[in-house]
């Protein structure tokens, strides 16, 4: 029997000045460099599209950027003269700049860049001493804003990577049924459904791609979101984050063999047929804002009239319970499905096959999103029931390594 003063054991494992051993070191170097790696060399990849920069200069900045984390690293691990922390501490790019960066570098290219920086980073230095004092100006609230805003600041060159980047642009090719295309998967992979669909719903709509090429999009771009898999699923049900991470991974591997699947499908379409929208059309901000407004207040409540249906709908399938009600539920709807999942091999199983399919809500959410384009939701079924089969057989391969 525990008494009142029996202390939990720790959690923690090695203290600030203990050293773990050489191969538990070496694995936690390698998971930290695997995680950023690719925040590392984002920024400067992001400026060098920005700019136009070619490919030597390209990989110079990334170079430089990979030895400049790797040497501040170095140097706030090992606290060298008193300059660092003594911890675990990355030190990589920031996404913060790359805005005033790419404004900087079209004014005066690469020298500007590098003499602005080496004049702003005394001053960084400063007023980092500074910070304790300023917490109470400094709120949760400022810094969310500033967060916000760096996102808003990058829609301009996301955009442009979606047409092709500025290489595309510069070739005559920016917009090309290729990049767009790829652009609507991973659109619908980060956003989850119906994203995707609604992505090759607007791009035809627009007449960027032919109707056989948006049927062919709906077939693997409409796909669940990392977020639902790994934090619901996973951590939810499987109790893991290394559970959901291989359900993400799963089901993003099992849309790439859909389009596989997917790829001849159409082909005969004649590219004569589509007619360019001119370049640009300028609108008010005025128009634009309440556009966006309207249609995203629409795609929301039509999205979440259909889950709150096939919620209600899949009551008495949830009440049976067993796994006969569990799979009976996955073919209505996802989320009512949570609830009724094991951590176990068949879980699992169900779990990545029915992330695949995503339910009938989502075709009717994907249903929705196509009134009036005249696209037609075979595709979407069929491809849905492919990788959802493909994600069966993925999962029935792994489940035994992942939970084992």
């Amino acid at each position: 029997m525990d008494t009142p003063n029996a202390r939990t054991p720790s959690v923690l494992l090695y203290g600030i000045e203990e050293r773990p051993p050489l191969r538990e070191a070496f694995f936690a170097a390698l998971q930290h460099l695997l995680a950023i790696f690719i925040a590392i060399v984002t920024p400067p990849l992001i400026i060098a599209g920005a700019l136009g920069l070619d490919h030597e200069t390209t990989g110079f900045l990334v170079s430089m950027a990979l030895f400049a984390s790797g040497l501040s690293t170095f140097i706030q691990c090992r606290r060298i003269g008193g300059v660092g922390t003594g911890l675990l501490c990355i030190q990589g790019t920031s996404f913060s700049f790359i805005g005033p960066i790419i404004s900087t570098g079209m004014l005066g290219g690469l020298p500007l860049i590098f003499g602005v920086c080496i004049a702003a980073a005394p001053v960084e230095m400063v007023i980092s001493r500074l910070l304790r004092y300023t917490q109470k100006v400094i709120t949760p609230l400022v810094s969310g804003i500033v967060v916000t805003l760096i996102g808003m600041s990058l829609i301009k060159v996301g955009i442009i990577a979606c047409g092709g980047g500025t290489a595309a642009r510069e070739a005559g090719t920016f917009g090309n049924p290729g990049s767009l295309g790829l652009a609507a998967l991973v659109l619908g992979l980060v956003g989850g459904y119906p994203i995707g669909a609604k992505t090759a719903a607007d791009l035809y709509r627009e007449n960027l791609v032919s109707r056989e090429e948006a049927e062919r999009l709906l077939a693997f771009c409409n796909n669940s979101n990392p977020v639902f898999l790994i934090s619901v699923l996973g951590v939810g049900v499987f109790g893991s984050v290394r559970a959901g991470v291989w359900l993400w991974l799963i089901h993003v591997l099992s849309a790439l063999l859909t389009g596989l699947v997917f790829r001849g499908s159409g082909k005969s379409a004649s590219r004569q047929e589509l007619t360019r929208h001119p370049p640009f059309q300028a609108v008010s901000f005025a128009e634009a804002f309440t556009g966006a407004v309207r249609s995203s207040l629409a795609g929301i409540l039509s999205v979440c009239a259909f889950v709150v249906f096939f919620y209600v709908l899949a009551q008495p399938l949830t009440a049976m319970g067993g796994r006969l009600g569990a799979v009976l539920v996955a073919a209505l709807e996802l989320f009512s499905l949570t609830p009724l999942l094991t951590a176990d091999a068949f879980g699992f199983l169900l779990a990545a096959a029915a992330a695949g399919w995503g339910g009938l809500s989502v075709l009717c959410q994907t249903l929705a999103v196509l009134e009036g384009s005249g696209l037609r939701l075979r595709n979407c079924f069929l491809g849905k029931v492919v990788q959802s089969a493909f994600s069966l057989l993925l999962a029935a391969l792994l489940v035994g390594y992942v939970l084992g």
